[in-house]
């Protein structure tokens, strides 16, 4: 063999002695086939991730309340992110940004955003991930993130956490604000998929590897230069200005012609845009003022009150008193489309005059109303906030708002929600007839419900809600015992708030809060920390016989002492009523465990309702089988803030 020959063969066994490009946790790459995106030491969770999701395919209508409901997020937030008003029905696969709220929750070596979704008849992981979510997550991911769900075993009706599969930038991003997960269409080449966010190419191979590995309808990630609303990419801007639907993406980078044509649409667009939003303003404005003018004169000459409780084109907030602030019925004409406006004679008709009998609990009443059955809370206040907030929100662990109506003559406001069978979860608790149909996996269930209810208003709602009212007599449960959150009466909106007037439920109160008045989502998790206790306990977050907050007792006589002595004294702690029905004490051990991070004094060290939601679901293998079925948990309780 010459010298040349063998200097080629050398070369040869370096290069094949060289690494070969993998994924791993410290860098973002795509997809390593089925998992979704590593999670990355170089970068920061959770964060503001988004997907790009095109509008009325697989079975989903093309209404951003129905996109909101897959993806678990508020048509607000979806209408927000693309500069679109809460009212827009958008075109047949019009591309939409759709905010995530990314994480890498402990445990997990991928990043993804939990979706929960409720199985229908004829869904499987794999129909849902491709069809519904349109790729955006692999069936593979869904079996892992629900290890105790068997695939070929689905009911109708049962919740499955279907993992999206997002990122959140590194540090070495080069400034991305954001990352969209984009799924590969027909046609797609990295130049295309550039022009339509404009960004570069490079970016896109920094990102997810070479363009020669990525495949049809393979998940990769594209990033953000500048915020949005007040920045969209040209795949987002150029369908809403047109209001066209999107057209299939080009196979190569567009020239200066097609950049000045989108340019030109997109003003053209624009201005036809503002042409029609003008007059629809001057419209309704004509038509408050044709309607105040006739509701003075119907009032000036009988006095009849308004139907709807609308009155001079106001809403009363005063009692009977009279007097007192007013909003405008502006306030509230953003709702009329969503929420049924309610006649006060209908709701006199179906609660017997709100008649005693119909009381359910406080001040909500049990109403038929043309056969369908609702709950209706009376207030004597201005529900204008409540209001608000209710209209940004759409889970399925939430109770949902069906409709409202204002008395103007008497100042009574009434909230009309779905009725739900099984009433509230203290009742369940303390009556031990009932307590004893309350098994573990079903304890399981409602505490998973409820975290997933608060992950929403946590995480997918702008700006952030907080209910501060978190306790087990707002835990409605359905006819299958599954949890909704109910009564945002106490609500706020915002973050890291300060107020010096402290409300709430003795027992549940978080110390921060009831020391400096601070508001913060991490109160809401010190109060599902002491639900968890009651779940387990099965008694009240004060204990009658001394005053003491439960959280307190758990403190002292399960949290103290040797942690391979848990179990123990747990098993001793814990409801009579799951010791009757061998309920596994690994299993309940580790929901103490969670609820002991969730109660840390320092609110900076309690864990997000994301990774709550995740320990709660994780494989235990102390969770032995009972009553034909199983529900795995993990067994070490470990929980990190975020």
């Amino acid at each position: 063999m010459g010298p040349r020959p063998l200097a080629l063969l050398l070369l040869l066994c370096c290069l094949c002695l060289l690494p070969t490009p993998a994924h791993s946790q410290n860098r973002t790459a795509a997809p390593a086939s089925v998992e979704g995106f590593n999670c990355s030491a170089n970068s920061t969770y959770p964060c503001q991730a988004y997907a790009l999701y095109r509008a009325g395919l697989g079975g989903v209508p093309a209404d951003l309340a129905a996109m909101g409901d897959l993806f678990g997020v508020s048509r607000f937030t979806i209408a927000h992110a693309n500069n679109l008003s809460t009212t827009s029905t958008p075109a047949q696969g019009q591309p939409l940004l759709v905010p995530l709220q990314c994480g890498c929750p402990s445990g997990s070596p991928n990043a993804f955003a939990p979706t929960q979704y409720q199985i229908a008849s004829g869904d499987t992981f794999w129909i849902v991930s491709t069809t519904k979510l349109q790729n955006l997550t692999q069936y593979q991911a869904v079996e892992r993130v629900n290890p105790a769900l068997v695939p070929t075993k689905l009911e109708v009706g049962d919740m499955v956490t279907f993992p999206v599969f997002c990122q959140c930038p590194p540090s070495s991003a080069n400034n991305a604000t954001a990352l969209v997960t984009y799924v590969m269409q027909p046609g797609d080449t990295y130049a295309s998929i550039a022009a339509d966010f404009a960004v570069d190419a490079s970016s896109l191979v920094s990102l997810n590897g070479p363009e020669q590995g990525t495949q049809l309808f393979s998940e990769i990630l594209v990033p953000l230069r500048r915020q949005v609303p007040q920045w969209l990419p040209p795949i987002v801007l150029r369908t809403n200005a047109s209001g066209a639907p999107a057209s299939p993406p080009p196979s190569a980078a567009p020239g200066t012609n097609a950049t000045t044509s989108d340019r030109n649409g997109v003003v053209t667009g624009l201005a036809v845009g503002l042409g029609v939003v003008g007059a629809l303003w001057l419209l309704q404005m004509l038509l408050l003022v044709c309607l105040w003018r006739r509701l003075r004169a119907n009032k000036g000459r009988n006095g009849d009150q308004v139907a709807g409780g609308v009155e001079g084109g106001r809403f009363g907030k005063s009692g009977s008193g009279g007097g007192g602030e007013r909003f405008l019925v502006g306030d509230i004409s953003e709702w009329l489309d969503k929420y049924r406006v309610f006649k006060v004679e209908e709701l006199e008709r179906g609660t017997g005059g709100f008649d005693d009998a119909h009381l359910i609990q406080g001040s909500v009443y049990k109403a038929d109303i043309d056969g369908e059955v609702y709950a209706v809370k009376k207030m004597k206040w201005d529900a204008c906030e409540e209001l608000k907030i209710l209209q940004k929100v759409n889970h399925s662990n939430l109770v949902k708002l069906e409709g409202f109506c204002i008395n103007a003559s008497t100042g009574d406001c009434y909230l009309v929600y779905e009725y739900v069978e099984n009433g509230s979860l203290d009742v369940w608790l303390l009556d031990r007839g009932r307590a004893r149909r309350l098994n573990w996996r079903s304890r399981l269930h409602i505490a998973l419900d409820l975290a997933h209810g608060l992950q929403y208003i946590h995480e997918h709602t702008w700006p952030r809600v907080v209910h501060k009212d978190i306790k087990s007599s707002n835990v409605l449960l359905d006819a299958r015992l599954r949890a909704k959150i109910a009564n945002f009466g106490l609500a706020k909106t915002g973050h890291n708030a300060v107020t010096t007037h402290i409300v709430g439920t003795q027992g549940y109160i978080a110390p921060e809060y009831l020391a400096d008045g601070l508001v913060t989502t991490k109160m809401d998790v010190f109060a599902y920390g002491v639900v968890l206790l009651e779940l387990v306990s099965g008694r009240e977050a004060v204990l009658d016989e001394s005053g003491e907050p439960l959280w307190a007792d758990a403190e002292e006589r399960v949290f103290r002492g040797r942690e391979d002595r848990m179990e123990a004294r747990v098993a001793a702690w814990m409801d009579p009523v799951l010791a009757e029905q061998t309920c596994p004490p690994g299993s309940v051990a580790s929901v103490v465990g969670v609820a002991r991070a969730c109660l840390h004094r320092d609110p900076a060290k309690r864990p997000s309702m994301v990774d709550v939601a995740y320990t709660l679901s994780k494989a235990d293998e102390h969770f032995a089988d009972y009553s034909g079925e199983s529900l795995p948990v993990d067994s070490s309780g470990e929980v990190t803030a975020r």
